[in-house]
């Protein structure tokens, strides 16, 4: 019962101090929340949850804020994110349903994500060593000239003009557009690779001959070394708003952003289906960067993380709702990747 109040006055800091910006006092506690019990119980409450370094006083007769271990309990006992009203969803899906292309989705991402947070939004583009190949198109475009078209999960579409010895037909054609499809569809970029390579058949006929150089050609064309290391950055501006907190937690987070390979490491590894990772403070890998924390999670088509997206920001924000948006959001560009 002590447990369950002392949790729910430790839920009234947090939420009052992120609203607010001041330390909370136990009057502002009791005039706030029909917490039931008397302003002394309240007090007595506080000191126990300082005592347990759950919040601290950041100067004498001031009120409380949460620690870093006090926001780790509030997060950890969200019995449920917050979730996104019917507007807010109708929205999200509007402005992303409207990308064009995988670069476009990731770019309305970000944006979204800053919107909706008024925090800094981070989207890791598909690791194209995760993806898996969709389908593989081939397309006459005279006697001699194949176009190879190249669809990954993650939404790319890689295009080739191939020259071949000699006119294929139609026939010819569809059976080695299905042959190629049957060794490489729904396997990885590594496993497709060597499966198409296999699929090639010996011998110096025009079926071969072309087999082999459009084959070469879609392996070239899964080749991207950048892939694992971009990323998209939007709402660098919503830092402005941490006025007082500048030079603890805005300034090294300002001169992380410039770092990507530092971002990707604070968002972490992709993790599938739809759960959150919610690290706070000194949780993360860089000391400079204690007052920063991070909500990410993983996205990609059927439950399968192919890269990460995520918001950070100062240690004092509101998490169910970003929580909440970061899911939403990312649970969007899983659809459309999947319908891609």
């Amino acid at each position: 019962m002590q447990e369950d109040r002392r949790l729910a006055v430790l839920r009234a800091i947090v939420e009052d101090y992120v609203s607010t910006e001041e330390p909370v006092g136990s009057r502002a506690l009791v005039e706030r929340h029909r917490l039931g019990v008397s302003p002394a119980t309240v007090r007595n409450d506080m000191a126990v949850l300082e005592d347990e370094g759950y919040i601290t006083q950041p100067h004498t007769s001031a009120g409380r804020v949460p620690t870093d271990k006090g926001y780790r309990l509030f997060v950890d006992r969200l019995t449920t994110v917050k979730p996104m009203t019917a507007a807010e969803r109708r929205a999200i899906s509007s402005f992303l349903d409207g990308a064009v292309d995988l670069d476009d989705v990731v770019q309305r991402s970000v944006r979204l994500l800053s919107q909706l947070t008024r925090q800094v939004a981070v989207v890791q583009y598909p690791t194209l060593s995760r993806s898996t190949v969709r389908h593989v198109e081939l397309v006459a475009l005279g006697a001699r000239r194949l176009l190879a078209v190249l669809i990954l999960s993650t939404g790319r579409v890689e295009q080739r003009v191939v020259e071949v010895a000699a006119d294929l037909g139609d026939d010819p054609l569809a059976d080695l557009r299905t042959r190629l499809n049957r060794a490489a569809v729904g396997r990885t970029i590594a496993e497709a690779a060597t499966a198409l390579r296999e699929a090639v058949p010996e011998g110096e006929d025009p079926a071969a001959l072309a087999t082999g150089v459009l084959v070469e050609a879609l392996v070239e064309a899964m080749v991207d070394h950048r892939s694992d290391e971009r990323i998209a950055v939007g709402g660098a501006a919503n830092l402005a708003r941490y006025g007082d907190s500048f030079d603890s937690a805005v300034r090294p987070l300002l001169e992380a952003l410039e770092e990507h390979v530092v971002l990707l490491k604070l968002l972490g590894e992709a993790t599938s289906g739809g759960a959150l990772t919610v690290r706070i403070g000194a949780e993360g890998p860089y000391e400079q960067l204690a007052s920063t924390s991070v909500v990410a999670t993983g996205y990609g088509p059927r439950d399968e993380a192919l890269a990460t997206l995520g918001i950070v920001g100062p240690t004092r924000m509101d998490y169910p709702g970003t929580m909440s948006a970061v899911r939403a959001v990312a649970r969007y560009v899983s659809r459309i990747l999947d319908e891609g």
